[in-house]
């Protein structure tokens, strides 16, 4: 691997607050985005993603004003996802400030929108976030794994890892997968989903979902992530971006 493995913090938003859950339930506020994005800047995170977690209506224009604010602050890449569905909606995020854009439910119900949304500003601008669970009883797909939407409460029937695949060739340039079985267990990345990702994809993938230590994180890198991204463990103090990057840098894996 000759780029920089990237950190990537993950800032839940509702209603213009980070919160953050255990499988996306039970949230509890973790802070101002605009004063944590700061903080990150400063630590030395390579990325901030943003995700609207309830991206209704009501929240929509929040989260315009929680990006404007937050570029106007930081000096690092965005990445904004949550309630996107239309190219339009990208290229407002863009005009917000934010650098790339993350699409998922939409993409499942239409996924034109991904080659639309690629077409018009490009690859480099397009995250294809990945919802992803093992397949409970009495349902499976080629992988084991299935996609799920809504929070990973409803289940597609989609198998994972084709459609990371699929939306790769439509012009994602980057997958976020995360999965919705570790989220907020702090017990380790799914590797085993995280390999055969990468066995299909030749894009950035982002491993997310289950990072509680810092020796959670060299695994994932050595298992093909590019990135890695992580939420309550920084919101709430227990780890730094500095400590998983000196993980990482330890086991010989190039960091910025």
């Amino acid at each position: 691997m000759s780029v920089a493995v990237r950190v990537i913090p993950c800032l839940d938003v509702d209603a213009g607050r980070v919160v953050k859950g255990v499988n996306f339930e039970g949230l509890r506020d973790a802070g101002d985005p605009v004063e944590l994005a700061r903080r990150y800047d400063a630590e030395g995170a390579d990325e901030l993603t943003f995700l609207d977690v309830t991206a209704s209506s009501g929240n929509r224009e929040t989260m315009y004003d929680v990006v404007a604010r937050t570029a106007e602050q930081v000096f690092i890449p965005l990445t904004v996802g949550g309630g996107v569905r239309t190219p339009a909606d990208v290229d407002r995020l863009l005009r917000a400030g934010a650098d790339k854009v993350g699409v998922n439910t939409a993409a499942i119900a239409r996924p034109e929108l991904i080659s639309e949304v690629a077409h018009r500003f490009g690859a480099q601008v397009l995250v294809l976030s990945v919802d992803a669970r093992r397949c409970p009883p009495g349902t499976t797909t080629a992988s084991g794994f299935e996609v799920t939407t809504h929070g990973g409460r409803t289940g597609t029937g989609i198998d994972a890892v084709e459609w990371a695949a699929r939306g790769a060739e439509l012009g994602a340039g980057e997958i976020l997968l995360n999965s919705m079985d570790a989220d907020g267990t702090k017990a380790g990345f799914d590797l085993e989903m995280l390999a055969a990702v990468r066995s299909r994809v030749a894009v950035p993938l982002v491993a997310s979902g289950g990072a509680g230590a810092v020796e959670h994180f060299p695994p994932a890198i050595e298992t093909g992530a590019d990135a890695v991204l992580a939420a309550s463990v920084f919101h709430f103090g227990e780890l730094t971006v500095g400590q998983v990057k000196d993980a990482i840098r330890a086991t010989g894996a190039p960091v910025r």
